[in-house]
């Protein structure tokens, strides 16, 4: 990338640090300025120079420290002063997130910018923990939504697969509303918490009751859920009840390897 500033909307990953993209790391060494999200592989900014400069635009649940707007600013401001400036971000930029208008933004001022796609942890994550989002004979599709979307325009069958980021602050409305759309109540679902980082843990239920397992297992974000007959493919299904429909009353939180 040539010019007197340039930015890299660059996708780090789901969490672990060694997810990034060859192109990702090789802009990281480049850059001047990185820009870095909550969930960004933040061990990544350890190993910058130390004349880079790294500023947290992080936002946590419910409290945005930094509006959208102000990002796009820094974005600008920077590359304008003839910085290399590296926007890093959790999963995949244009997944769910606000890759495409912090494009549009240096588009409309002048500003080159490259885009590198990462590991969306719609798909890295279920799969740490063992499900396919498709399979033979399970599931030929997924949906991915975030949690504040709706979810009655899903198909409703246990062979399309409903993933949900930033869904656990709404999970009892979200169950309860696929069960009013059609979902069957026993469907099996999963919400796994920290994907790929030390501490990853599987909580299994089924839309009538993974609410109330995940209160009890004192379930918290960052997490992704996964709904559909492929969850019964992942070794916490099969160690909470051996292939079977889930039993009232049992639950299961397990660790996967670090």
């Amino acid at each position: 990338m040539t010019g007197t500033g340039w930015v890299a909307l660059v996708g780090g990953g789901p969490g672990s640090d060694g997810l990034i993209t060859a192109r990702g790391a090789q802009l990281l060494e480049m850059a001047d300025v990185v820009v870095v999200d909550r969930l960004a592989p933040r061990g990544l900014t350890r190993d910058l120079g130390p004349d880079v400069e790294v500023i947290d635009v992080g936002k946590e649940v419910g409290a945005h420290a930094i509006p959208q707007a102000r990002i796009n600013e820094i974005l600008i401001d920077k590359a304008r002063q003839g910085r290399g400036v590296v926007r890093l971000k959790g999963g995949d930029p244009y997944v769910l997130g606000r890759g495409m208008e912090e494009h549009q933004a240096c588009h409309r001022a002048g500003i080159p910018v490259e885009v590198v796609s990462g590991v969306t942890s719609a798909i890295a994550v279920p799969a740490a923990a063992g499900i396919p989002l498709t399979h033979r004979g399970a599931a030929r599709g997924f949906t991915v939504l975030t949690g504040h979307d709706t979810v009655t325009d899903v198909p409703t069958g246990t062979d399309h697969t409903l993933v949900l980021l930033m869904g656990v602050a709404r999970l009892d409305r979200t169950m309860q509303a696929l069960t009013e759309a059609g979902r069957e109540p026993d469907c099996p679902v999963a919400i796994v918490e920290r994907g790929l980082l030390p501490g990853q843990r599987t909580t299994v239920g089924s839309v009538a009751d993974i609410a109330r397992r995940a209160a009890t297992a004192r379930v918290s974000a960052p997490a992704v859920i996964v709904v559909g007959d492929v969850v019964r493919l992942c070794p916490a299904w099969s160690d909470a009840y051996g292939g079977a429909q889930p039993a009232e009353g049992r639950m299961t939180a397990v660790a996967s390897p670090a």
